[in-house]
This record gives structure tokens, C-alpha cells and sequence, in this order.
């Protein structure tokens, strides 16, 4: 008799708290199985009567015994208390957007302009290995897992910095706290030379999160009987939901999930490559079912075809089936299922070149239009706008819909008191498609394009070949809500709490004249504004002082300079440095830049050339803002036609923590002529290794890479 049995066998009984402990640990994972079998699988063996029973039990026995409740339990998805606020999250890598095509002739010309992208580069793979998933009407959410636990799970915000909404996300009942530790084991003995293992690592996958109609429609019912506001749609339902403070109230709004993508797999053993390429997600197939195999709710509908036709028939048809899924579309994903070709072709902007959205047709609905206003855009153009009798579309009230330019109004014909066609692009923004000619009266009135701006009678301009009119005066009153708005919006400076009522309350109050009268604010100017508090009139302090720091690019976004976009800022970010630098650029010069043409190069040079212009500039900068930029980051951009010889041709790997993003410091080094990869090869040149890094340093170690400090990196700038 060994030890052990000697001493079991005088142990006597199990205590009850040690049986507690074995029902609670037996409980756990039934509920967990039987969660697998209805959220992922679809296929129940209990009825909810009697999943209901086992929670209970549960949920006794952690009450009588508070040391056995573990993070992982279903009785603890709803946290007590009341969050401050959320906290920002770093993203383990951007979560990007997809291009759009809006029918199956754009999808054939994506598919074309890779393969020609993919032949320029010397990219080889097979194009026609695609995967069709469904692109769900709802709200991105980032999940981590540490060890197999649900650790943080975040919004996706501006697509680099996200909102901690981690205990929001832990209602949504499809969603495991904990991943399915048998499934894991059963890939390890199916791949057995991968050494990743998603019970030592960081595992971080992307997802969309939403309310099925059904119970959209259940909540509502709640709602008016309750005398409350009824959800105007489900996606605004789930994204109010997950962005509640009180996670007890997201929980009474019953949210879905599904998950599609793996982001991060960084593994915690010591000499193991963070970014081993793991033999299950080298398609998106094989990622989808990996993700179902851990416990993951992924599309029921993702399909692979071997022909780009296939593919297009097979998203075209959900057009007509998309109310059968019981969940709100708004069009179908299609995707290289080759995750490695994908990963080669890289991205356009801010869109990988490997998949593309199929966006369905509007919902559309008609009503009267009673009559046309005009608004005055940051750059001057005069935008129509139509005023509506309000009608639902897509299940949002339209008042106000865009008519886009007087060009194309008249040829579309639209008149005041026509029934229009209006629709949603992009089942987004409302816009008027057309008139309905067959309910004219003979009544209607033709829509006359402006000749003076209504707000300050200067006379409007048309440029050569384009289609908007402007009122080229620059200190136009119609226009400067209009300038700050963009300013102070997302894209740019990103001032939160700064939306267009305050800013018209700013304006009215003749506290701002231009956007750098915001960082001149006091708190206690803010306190005379109607509804402005003590706390109301800081946050908005503090809001408009930390968007110093947001750097050229978002500057030059926000300054609203036509023809300028993320991509062109941050390219002249990069490549100028500083504000001063690009100030003194000609045409010529500006030209010399990949991607700047003749036309933005002279929008940037007429605009830099405007003394009202320079002046609101030095405004900017005696208020303290930094007009260096965050993508160069370190030093000055090399000059024009330049490379540093000593990043010509090297290939670099980031490790730990630097004084600035990964990204950031690898656009640095891309605009130098360096590479940058996510593993260590025999083809890595150096390795950058900052605070509390990875195993890739015992691996460089190991191949003979030459390791940098961030001081060492900006010393071969030199």
C-alpha cells in the first residue's frame, strides 16, 4: 500500500465542504458543457428549465461557501457596483475596417486588383480558396483570455485604443468565461509538433456582439409596458447595452455574440516564439473551427467556396434570406481563406487587401420632402440638406436626410413637396435617393442652387471640375460650429464631451472664434453655460487638455485642409516631422511623397499660404499644442529622396514596452526603409526590445540577431 492510500485510507469521510467542493467543481463543468452545446453547437440536451435548476444549485452552494466561487462560474457574469466610467484599452494590433463593394461587380474588381497587386509584388497563393461569413448590424468587442479565463474584453474605438467593458461582456451568456480546456488538449494531440498552448499564453480574439431580433422585440415590449423608452434599433440596443455603466443594466439587455478573428496568441513559457505560426489558423476555416472547438459562438453560415462566382451567389442570396437569420445584417464578408496570402497582400489605408464587405442595398422608405437648408462645411461647401415628415427606415425616424449637391438634385429632379426615396448608405447615414414621379401634384417647387452664402452674403464659387459650391470666405460664421465639430470629432483631436450643442453654446456665448479659442477655455466661463456643473465644466477642461498630445496627423485632420485624409496626414506626419517643416514645402516637394498628387499637394500649399491660416497656427502652438508628429515619433523625417543606408533593406522585430506604440515605432522604421515582422528568422537584421519583453530576445540570442535598445534605434538615424 503506498503512502497516499495509507494516508486516504485514515483520512476517514470527506468533510462537507469537501463535497461542496466536488459538486461545485462537477456543476462548473456541466454548465459549461451544456453552454457549448446550446450557444455554439446548437444542439441542447436539457431544457433551459433544467439548466436553470443546476445554476441554482450552484449559486447555493457558493453562497454557503464563498472560498469555492471562481472567476470562471456562471453565477458570477454580473459583477456588483457601478463603474466610474471605463478605462482605454491598448489593442494587441489595429482593429481595422474592411472596404466596401456594393454589388457583385465590385466584388470582381477587388478580386482583380489583388491578383494584379499580388503579381507586381511576386505574391503567389490561391486566390479562388474563400471563406463567406455573415457582417453582423452590432458592436466590435475585443475578448483576451489569460490561461484559458476570460480576463478583459474591450470596444473597439478608434481602432487602436479601445473601452474596458470587461464586466459588461461577462452577461452576454454565449460568451465563456472560460475556454474548453478538452478541446484544447484534443489539438495539442492532433498537432503535436505546435508547442503553443492557449493555457500559458494570451489569447485574444475579435467578435461582434448584438441583440437577435427576438429579443430586441422582447426588450421593447418590457419597455412600453414598463413606461420606458423603447431600443431604436438592436445594434444601438447592444451598443448602449455593453457601454453601460451598471453592468446589472447591460444584463437586461440580452446580447449575442460571434467570433471570427484570432488577434493575439502570446504564449507566457519561456524560449517559445510569441508568434509561432500555429498549424490550426493558417485558413479562416480552420480558424473558425478552432474557435468553436475552445467554446467560441462563431457564424453558423461561414461557408468555403473554390470559386470567386460561388462565393458572390452564395453572399447574394442572403439578400433576400437575411431576415431568416434572426439577427440584423447588413451584408456579407468575403475572405481569402489563406490567412498567410492574406497577410502578404498588407492593407490599403487602413484595409486589408485580403477580404472585402459585400454591403447589401439600403433599407429605403419614402415620405414628403417639405423643404431644403443649408449648411456650410469646414471647407466652405454649401450641402443641401432636405427636411423631412419623419419616417422610420431601417428602424430609425429620418427628419433630416442629405441631398449631396445641387448638381444632383437637378438631375434627379427633386423638388419641394415631392415623396422621396429615402435611404440609408450603408444602412448608416440617411440620404434622399430620388423622387416617386408618379405622386406629383403639379404642385412641387424646383430647387433654385444658391448664388450668396445665406450666412454671410458673400457670392459662391465653383471650382474647375468639381461639383460643390463654396463661400470662399474664410472667417464665415456659417461655418465655424462646422470647423470646430470636425475638429474636436473622433478622427481628429478626439475631445470628448465636446459635441455640436456645446459647441454652439461656446459660439453663441462668443467664448471661441476658431478652434484655438477652445484651449483658452476657463472652467469658470464654463460654469455660466446652461447646464454646466462644477464636474461637467472639468471633464471638458480636462478633455480639451489632454487633446494637446494628439500630434500632426490628428492636427492636421482637424484643421480640416481639403483633400486631406487619415492616410495623407499621417504620410506627411511622417515624412515633415513638424508642422514648421511642412509650412515651408512647395508643390515640387510635396509631390515627392508616395501618394500625394498635384491637387493635395496644392490644397496644402494654398491653405499653409493663408495668413488667417499661419496665424491660427501660432494660436495653436503659444496654447501648447504638439505640432510634432507622433508617427515620426523620435526624430525629424530622413529629407526627401533620402534613406538611412543603416535601415535600407534590414528587417526589424519589436519587442516590450518603448516610449511609444508598436505601430508608431515601426512606422518609424518603415519610413526609414526598414521592415518590420512580428518573428524572429534568420532573416531578422535587429530585434528593438523594450520593458518586460518576450521570448523572441532568447531567440535572437540564439540565431545571432543583433539586439537594440530604443536609444540604439534612434542612434542609427544618425
Amino acid at each position: 500500500m503506498s503512502q497516499l492510500e495509507m494516508f486516504m485510507s485514515n483520512a476517514g469521510p470527506p468533510s462537507a465542504h469537501a463535497l461542496a467542493a466536488q459538486r461545485a467543481t462537477a456543476l462548473r463543468a456541466q454548465l459549461l458543457d451544456h453552454s457549448y452545446r446550446y450557444y455554439v453547437l446548437s444542439q441542447p440536451v436539457i431544457s433551459d428549465a433544467e439548466y436553470d435548476a443546476l445554476t441554482r444549485e450552484l449559486r447555493e452552494i457558493e453562497t454557503a461557501h464563498p472560498d469555492l466561487i471562481t472567476p470562471d462560474s456562471p453565477t458570477q457574469r454580473i459583477s456588483d457596483g457601478i463603474s466610474e466610467g471605463f478605462a482605454k484599452v491598448q489593442h494587441p494590433q489595429p482593429i481595422l475596417s474592411l472596404s466596401n463593394a456594393f454589388d457583385a461587380a465590385d466584388v470582381r474588381a477587388w478580386h482583380e486588383r489583388i491578383r494584379k497587386y499580388a503579381e507586381q509584388q511576386g505574391i503567389s497563393g490561391n486566390f479562388d480558396d474563400l471563406v463567406v461569413e455573415p457582417k453582423i448590424d452590432g458592436l466590435t468587442i475585443v475578448l483576451t483570455y489569460e490561461n484559458g479565463l476570460l480576463a478583459q474584453a474591450a470596444t473597439r474605438g478608434d481602432g487602436n485604443i479601445g473601452e474596458d467593458i470587461t464586466a459588461n461582456a461577462r452577461t452576454i451568456k454565449s460568451l465563456p468565461l472560460k475556454l474548453r480546456i478538452e478541446n484544447e488538449k484534443l489539438k495539442m494531440k492532433n498537432y503535436p509538433n505546435s508547442s503553443f498552448s492557449i493555457f500559458n499564453s494570451k489569447f485574444s480574439v475579435r467578435g461582434e456582439a448584438f441583440m437577435t431580433l427576438a429579443e430586441f422585440e422582447k426588450y421593447n415590449i418590457a419597455a412600453l409596458a414598463a413606461g420606458e423608452k423603447p431600443l431604436a434599433n438592436p445594434r444601438n440596443g447592444a451598443s448602449g447595452g455593453l457601454r453601460q455603466l451598471d453592468p446589472k443594466l447591460t444584463a437586461k439587455r440580452p446580447l449575442s455574440i460571434l467570433c471570427y478573428q484570432v488577434l493575439e496568441r502570446e504564449p507566457r513559457a519561456k524560449n517559445q516564439d510569441s508568434r509561432e505560426e500555429h498549424p490550426a489558423l493558417s485558413t479562416q476555416l480552420s480558424t473558425l473551427n478552432y474557435l468553436r472547438e475552445l467554446g467560441l459562438p462563431v457564424s453558423p453560415i461561414a461557408q468555403r467556396f473554390d470559386h470567386l462566382e460561388a462565393a458572390i451567389g452564395y453572399a447574394e442570396n442572403y439578400i433576400e434570406k437575411r431576415d431568416t437569420l434572426g439577427f440584423e445584417i447588413d451584408g456579407m464578408v468575403i475572405k481569402l481563406n489563406d490567412l498567410v496570402l492574406a497577410k502578404k497582400l498588407g492593407y490599403v489605408g487602413r484595409d486589408p487587401r485580403g477580404a472585402v464587405a459585400f454591403k447589401f442595398p439600403a433599407r429605403e422608405s419614402s415620405t414628403i420632402l417639405r423643404a431644403v437648408q443649408v449648411k456650410v462645411g469646414r471647407t466652405g461647401a454649401m450641402t443641401p440638406n432636405a427636411v423631412l415628415d419623419p419616417v422610420q427606415v431601417g428602424g430609425i425616424t429620418i427628419s433630416n436626410a442629405t441631398l449631396h449637391n445641387y448638381e444632383d438634385i437637378a438631375r434627379k429632379d427633386i423638388r419641394i413637396g415631392d415623396r422621396v426615396v429615402v435611404k440609408r448608405a450603408g444602412d448608416v447615414i440617411p440620404y434622399v435617393a430620388g423622387p416617386v414621379l408618379a405622386a406629383r401634384t403639379g404642385n412641387e417647387q424646383v430647387i433654385v442652387p444658391p448664388t450668396h452664402c445665406p450666412f454671410c452674403g458673400t457670392e459662391l464659387v465653383r471650382n474647375e471640375g468639381e461639383v460643390a459650391i463654396y463661400c470662399p470666405n474664410p472667417d464665415c460664421p456659417g461655418k465655424l460650429d462646422r470647423a470646430i465639430e470636425h475638429f474636436v470629432g473622433r478622427g481628429a483631436m478626439d475631445i470628448e464631451g465636446l459635441g455640436e450643442k456645446i459647441v454652439a453654446q461656446l459660439i453663441d456665448a462668443e467664448l471661441i472664434a476658431d478652434v484655438a479659442d477652445l484651449y483658452r477655455l476657463h472652467k469658470d466661463a464654463l460654469r455660466e453655460l446652461d447646464k454646466f456643473g462644477e464636474k461637467k465644466a472639468q471633464n471638458l477642461i480636462d478633455a480639451i487638455a489632454a487633446s494637446k498630445e494628439r500630434g500632426l496627423a490628428r492636427l492636421l485632420i482637424g484643421l480640416g485642409i481639403r483633400h486631406i485624409g487619415e492616410v495623407s496626414a499621417r504620410d506627411l506626419a511622417r515624412h515633415f516631422g513638424s508642422i514648421d517643416t511642412l509650412m515651408q514645402a512647395n508643390v515640387e516637394i510635396l509631390q515627392q511623397i508616395e501618394g500625394v498628387g498635384p491637387i493635395l499637394a496644392q490644397s496644402v500649399v494654398d491653405w499653409f499660404s493663408r495668413e488667417g491660416n499661419r496665424a491660427l497656427i501660432e494660436k495653436l502652438k503659444a496654447a501648447g499644442l504638439k505640432v510634432t508628429s507622433n508617427e515620426a515619433a523620435m526624430t525629424t523625417q530622413p529629407a526627401v529622396g533620402a534613406t538611412p543606408a543603416a535601415f535600407a533593406g534590414k528587417t526589424f522585430v519589436i519587442t516590450g514596452a518603448l516610449s511609444k506604440p508598436r505601430e508608431e515605432i515601426a512606422a518609424w522604421i518603415e519610413a526609414r526603409g526598414g521592415k518590420v515582422t512580428d518573428s524572429v528568422s534568420k532573416k531578422t537584421s535587429y530585434i528593438v526590445v523594450g520593458e518586460s519583453p518576450g521570448s523572441k530576445v532568447a531567440k535572437a540570442q540564439q540565431l545571432g540577431v543583433t539586439i537594440l535598445d530604443e536609444a540604439g534605434l534612434l542612434k542609427m538615424s544618425e
